[in-house]
């Protein structure tokens, strides 16, 4: 779901907040964005919380993550292929995975108007307000529409795979939590670096905003900031190490 480069999903989660012993953000450590000066840096530690098919309800109406279906975020950026357009749609459509009817979200991405990722992300929500994340089936197209790469796509309940949490219900600052549960194919975590974050990106200006830095052993040394405002969801991914590439929210449609 964290597109560090060319050929992953977007846009993008606590089987697994597994009592990972998190390790706490340094409070001199600087960063992308207000990080709350004062705000008392956090060690977390979350026990398992176990996964039961019967907890999840319908509907993702978490605050940081509204997943309406009909709606579609449109976000832009620059990189070093070119301008690029990032259509994420809350459909209308379901799965059935481990016994949880999941939310479809599809996340297309253009560049120089061709389609060069096509990727269906599985979501929904438990009755405590942790949107869970349930894999992605991801494809990576040529100039000429063909299919070179599959890689990155996962699916809970598939081998070793197991859902993760992308969105918790209570954000803490310092809190770290695994977002994708698949060994050797997409392995993301997420710290809270604040809740007051303020962003300026086209769609307008936002302020009291949910802050993540998201990483993967897969990827040594990649690190994606993104920005998550109350009641409008993902504003804003900033890359560092891609040059500090911006994907940015530039206006919400319906369908």
């Amino acid at each position: 779901m964290t597109r560090y480069t060319k050929g992953s999903g977007i846009l993008a989660a606590l089987v697994a907040m597994v009592a990972l012993g998190c390790q706490s953000p340094s409070p001199t450590a600087t960063s992308l964005g207000d990080q709350g000066a004062g705000e008392p840096v956090l060690e977390v530690k979350y026990a398992n919380p176990g996964f039961d098919p019967a907890n999840f309800i319908s509907g993702v109406t978490n605050p940081y993550l509204p997943l309406i279906p009909g709606t579609t975020y449109h976000y832009r950026s620059k990189t070093p292929d070119g301008v690029e357009l990032n259509d994420v749609s809350i459909t209308y459509d379901t799965k059935q995975i481990l016994g949880v009817s999941v939310t479809v979200v599809h996340d297309a991405v253009f560049v120089h108007g061709k389609l060069t990722e096509d990727t269906q992300d599985w979501l929904a929500k438990d009755e405590d307000g942790n949107v869970w994340y349930f894999g992605e089936d991801t494809k990576e197209l040529d100039e000429n529409g063909n299919i070179i790469s599959t890689e990155g796509s996962w699916e809970a309940g598939v081998g070793d795979n197991r859902p993760g949490i992308i969105m918790v219900a209570e954000p803490k600052t310092g809190l770290t939590y695994r977002q994708e549960i698949a060994p050797d194919i997409a392995e993301d975590v997420a710290r809270v670096l604040s809740l007051k974050s303020k962003v300026d990106v086209p769609y307008g200006k936002f302020a009291g905003c949910l802050q993540t830095m998201e990483s993967t052993p897969l990827e040594h040394g990649n690190r994606e900031h993104k920005f998550y405002c109350p009641g409008v969801g993902l504003v804003l991914e900033v890359q560092p190490r891609e040059g500090r590439i911006k994907n940015q929210l530039i206006s919400i449609t319906h369908f």
